[in-house]
C-alpha cells in the first residue's frame, strides 16, 4: 500500500526549501522578473543546501535521498517561481537523472558527480526550431570522424543556455533510419565551435534564462556518446519522464502559491460590507484550485512511487504532468479573477503567476500531445516496456555500473 504522507527527512527538506524561498526569492523574485534577469546565486545556495542533487546516490556526489523528495523540492521552489524549478528540472531531471540511468561510470565521474554536487551546471538540448513535439524532425547532425564526433546544428528554447558547463544533446548519426537514428551526446560549454545566445520577449518565466545553441562543427570525444549510437530517441523519452515529473511537481507548487495569495487577499479585500471569501462564487474558485493540488500531488506521488521501485512510469507522468500543469493554469486564471483588477497588475504576484502557468502546459509535451498519449493507452494503441537501462530504485543499493 502506498503512504504518500512525508517521512521526517521529507518534511524537513520542505521546511529548508520554503524558508529558504521566503527569504531569498519571494523578497526579489518581482524585481527579477521585470528585469528579466537570472539570479545565478540562488543556484550555488541550492548546491549549498545539497538541492542540485536530490534524489543522486550518494557515490556519485548526490544526496541520495527518493524521487518524491525531489518532488517536494520542486514544488516549493515554483511556489516562489517557475524560474528556479526549471533550472532544477533541466539540472537534474532531464540532465543528472539521465546521465546516472544511460552513463557508464567515466562520464559519471566525469560530469554527473560535480553536478550532483552543483559544482557544474547540467541542460538539455533536444528541441529545435523546426523540431518540437515532432522530434525525429531534429536536423542536427553528429558524424563521426575518427575517435570524435563532428556536431553540426542549432537548438531552441534550451533553459540555462548561457550558464549550464554540460548539455546533453541530441544529434542524428543516421538519418536514414529516422527516429531509430539518433543519438545523444555529453557537450561542454568550453568545446570550440559551440555558442549560446539568450532570448527576451516571452511571456513569462522572464526571471529564468532562455535561448538557442549553436554547433559549428563542434569536435565531440566518442567517450561522450551516452548509451549506443542510435539509441538517442529512447534516451530523450526516459529524461522526458524525469522532466515531466518534475515539472508536474512544480505545478502543485504554482497551485499552492495562488491558492495562498488568494486566500489571504480574499480576508482583507471586502465589498457589500463582507469579505469577499464569503461570496460563494469566490469560495467556488479557491474550492477547484484545492482540489486541483491535492488531485495533482497524489498522481505526482504516484509516479514518484513507481521511480522509487525502479519500474517505468511513463504513463503515470504524462498523466501527472499534464493535469497538474492544467490545473494550475486554471488556478492562476482563477487567482487574478479574485483579485479583480488588482490581480492585473504587478503589484500582486497573480500576474506573474497567470504568465508562468502557460509554458508548462506547452513545453515537454505539449497538452494535446499528453492527451493524444492517454487516449492510445486506454485504447490499447500504447504500451510500454521497461527499459533496458532503469532508474536504480530506491533505497539504493550500491549503485553499479550497467553491462
Amino acid at each position: 500500500m502506498m503512504d504518500f504522507s512525508l517521512s521526517e527527512e521529507q518534511e524537513m527538506v520542505r521546511k529548508v526549501v520554503r524558508k529558504f524561498v521566503d527569504n531569498e526569492i519571494n523578497p526579489y523574485i518581482q524585481e527579477w522578473d521585470e528585469q528579466g534577469h537570472f539570479e545565478t546565486s540562488i543556484l550555488k545556495r541550492l548546491a549549498d543546501l545539497d538541492l542540485m542533487g536530490v534524489c543522486i546516490p550518494e557515490q556519485y556526489g548526490g544526496s541520495g535521498m527518493d524521487y518524491n523528495t525531489l518532488a517536494i523540492v520542486c514544488e516549493e521552489l515554483e511556489r516562489g517561481d517557475t524560474a528556479f524549478r526549471t533550472a532544477v528540472s533541466v539540472h537534474t531531471g532531464l540532465n543528472s537523472m539521465t546521465l546516472l540511468q544511460w552513463g557508464d561510470e567515466w562520464q559519471k565521474q566525469k560530469y554527473l558527480i560535480p553536478q550532483a554536487k552543483g559544482e557544474k551546471v547540467g541542460a538539455f538540448g533536444l528541441t529545435e526550431p523546426n523540431a518540437g513535439s515532432d522530434v525525429a524532425s531534429l536536423q542536427t547532425t553528429a558524424e563521426r570522424e575518427g575517435d570524435s564526433y563532428i556536431l553540426n546544428g542549432q537548438k531552441t528554447w534550451i533553459s540555462l543556455c548561457d550558464h549550464a558547463d554540460h548539455f546533453l544533446v541530441f544529434a542524428y548519426t543516421d538519418k536514414s533510419q529516422k527516429h531509430k537514428g539518433i543519438s545523444a551526446f555529453i557537450v561542454e560549454r568550453t568545446m570550440p565551435g559551440f555558442s549560446s545566445k539568450g532570448m527576451k520577449g516571452k511571456l513569462g518565466i522572464r526571471a529564468g534564462n532562455t535561448g538557442e545553441l549553436f554547433f559549428d562543427n563542434v569536435k565531440v570525444p566518442k567517450e561522450n556518446l551516452l548509451g549506443e549510437e542510435g539509441e538517442g530517441f529512447k534516451i530523450a523519452m526516459s529524461a522526458l519522464d524525469n522532466g515531466r515529473f518534475t515539472v508536474a511537481a512544480g505545478a502543485c507548487g504554482q497551485i499552492l502559491a495562488c491558492l495562498e495569495e488568494s486566500v489571504k487577499y480574499c480576508h482583507e479585500r471586502k465589498t457589500f460590507s463582507k469579505e469577499i471569501g464569503k461570496h460563494q462564487l469566490v469560495q467556488q474558485m479557491l474550492a477547484k484550485m484545492e482540489a486541483g493540488y491535492q488531485m495533482s500531488r497524489l498522481l505526482v506521488f504516484r509516479a514518484g512511487d513507481l521511480k522509487n521501485q525502479g519500474k517505468r512510469n511513463t504513463r503515470e507522468t504524462s498523466l501527472a504532468k499534464w493535469q497538474a500543469c492544467d490545473f494550475a493554469n486554471e488556478a492562476a486564471n482563477d487567482a487574478v479573477q479574485i483579485h479583480g483588477a488588482y490581480g492585473y497588475s504587478n503589484e500582486y504576484p497573480v500576474e506573474r503567476f497567470l504568465r508562468n502557468s502557460k509554458a508548462p502546459v506547452i513545453y515537454e509535451g505539449t497538452r494535446e500531445i499528453h492527451t493524444v498519449m492517454q487516449a492510445e493507452y486506454v485504447l490499447g494503441y500504447r504500451s510500454d516496456k521497461q527499459l533496458s537501462r532503469s532508474l536504480p530504485a530506491w533505497p539504493y543499493d550500491e549503485v553499479k555500473e550497467e553491462v
